[in-house]
């Protein structure tokens, strides 16, 4: 299954406003990428954020966020975050912002 087009449509809608940001196609879906790190994707119907290790735990104790799984290897520092999660555009923004916070402190890529 593709990444679910209505939420990458958002997602890119999302980030507009911003600079630095690549979208490309990886790991069956989309992944917006920031100064050349993955910060948040598309994959089936959920959203892929990459928030850090602290921020990971803590979005996992919450309903709806699950841990980035997709190879039978969970990956630390990453959640899945279910379609109920970001019903709205408000609660949309704030998931991709966790993750904005934490890609900001990467050292840019390429």
């Amino acid at each position: 299954m593709a990444a679910d087009p209505r939420t990458d449509e958002r997602i890119q809608q999302l980030l507009k406003p911003f600079h630095g940001f690549e979208r490309k196609k990886m790991f069956g879906g989309t992944g917006f990428l920031l100064s050349g790190n993955m910060c948040v994707g598309v994959w089936k119907e959920f959203i892929i954020l990459r928030v850090g290790v602290d921020a990971a735990e803590r979005m996992l104790q919450q309903r709806g966020m699950k841990p980035f799984d997709i190879t039978g290897k969970a990956m630390k520092g990453w959640v899945m975050a279910e379609p109920d999660t970001f019903e709205t555009d408000i609660a949309l923004r704030e998931l991709i912002d966790t993750a904005i916070e934490f890609v900001l402190t990467l050292p840019p890529k390429g």
